[in-house]
């Protein structure tokens, strides 16, 4: 196997990058992880973890997976509504005995998860990536505060827009889905029962989901349509964040005022974006994984699943390579076709279903 001594750095402190880093840990690899954030960035919203995802989970942490199962609804029912609110088809879903669950649950309580496998000595805070360079043995990361890391193999984790990515394949542009989305979490005791997620289909130049995340809370979704203006694009965010009441007024009234409850704080505005499928996702002792590796639309909830599925792979061939090299090529080799269906399926959906 690949020396424990290695030193591994990892770029990226959110969900693939923390689950990597808590693998090589306990495989005995010298793992340093960066994130540019001051602290743990625990925000976000509501996740559909489907059921890969708890198994790439239980496969290398059996803990983290209860926490999560802990914290969250496992999925009970995905129903089908059109835009009157009429139900179109209603999915029950049911487990075998000890199967593991699909989970609705907050981002937050998955990394606060994670975060706590951890010790608390390997994280680095407001750790900003300014650049990579690579001698014959060993990578280099340069950050913007002046300080280095050099070490063994370096791997970036640091999502959609990484930097890590434009060392390895240079000038990949994001990919406009067509949607402006907004998502956001609210105190729900009757829309949405424990268990439930509704889909409303897209029409009329818009799609909704909602879904119960626990605690008495449901995570909504809501896209419309719209051409970014010429200053919007490359932006991660519209201009204007506010939802268009004549867009949010073609949904359901009972759907409609779960939205128009929700604190503004509580709200997330974004363009929905992917990348195109990588050629290569490493270059000498630099790889990439996650969001990073092959960013891809919400539709088939496969995106944080994927980076879990990239630790629990890249760790395994760590461990049975011969030498880092050789755990780079094998992992590409077994990943990149899985990842390139999961992005090439995820954006035929995104573009083509329900659209006008």
């Amino acid at each position: 196997m690949v020396s424990s001594q290695s030193r591994i750095g990892i770029i990226g402190a959110g969900t693939s990058g923390a689950y990597l880093a808590i693998l090589l840990i306990e495989k005995g690899f010298q793992v340093t992880l960066f994130e540019k954030s001051p602290q743990p960035r625990t925000d976000g919203c509501g996740i559909l973890i489907v059921q890969a995802g708890m198994k790439a989970l239980h496969q290398g942490n059996p803990q983290i997976s209860q926490k999560i199962i802990n914290s969250g609804d496992a999925v009970k029912l995905f129903e089908f509504r059109n835009l009157r609110g009429g139900v179109i088809n209603s999915e029950p879903v049911t487990y075998e005995e000890n199967e593991l669950p699909g989970m609705l649950v907050h981002r937050k309580a998955i990394l606060e998860a994670l975060l706590g496998e951890l010790p608390p000595e390997c994280i680095h805070f407001n750790a900003e990536l300014a650049s990579i360079a690579q001698t014959e043995h060993s990578a280099i990361a340069h950050f913007k505060d002046g300080t280095k890391w050099e070490g063994d193999l370096l791997i970036g984790a640091d999502g959609i827009v990484s930097k890590v990515r434009q060392f390895i394949v240079p000038g990949v542009e994001l990919f406009y889905l067509g949607d402006i989305v907004w998502r956001g979490i609210v105190e729900d005791h009757s829309f949405c029962p424990e268990g439930n997620f509704f889909v409303y289909v897209r029409g009329r130049g818009i799609y909704a989901n909602f879904f119960h995340i626990g605690g008495g809370r449901t995570h909504w979704g809501f896209f419309i349509e719209k051409e970014r203006t010429e200053s919007e694009i490359g932006k991660l965010q519209p201009n204007n964040i506010t939802i268009p009441p004549q867009e949010l007024a073609k949904l359901p009234e009972d759907a409609r005022k779960v939205i128009e409850s929700t604190p503004v704080e509580n709200i997330v505005c974004r363009f929905s974006y992917d990348i195109d499928p990588l050629p290569k996702i490493y270059d000498g002792s630099v790889i990439l994984i996650g969001d990073a590796a092959h960013a891809k639309s919400s539709t088939r909830a496969r995106g944080m699943t994927s980076g879990w599925e990239d630790g629990l792979s890249l760790a395994q061939h760590l461990v049975s390579s011969a030498s880092i090299a050789e755990a780079l090529e094998n992992f590409q080799t077994e990943r990149l076709p899985i990842v390139h269906e999961y992005q090439r399926t995820s954006r035929e959906m995104s573009l083509k279903i329900g659209r006008r």
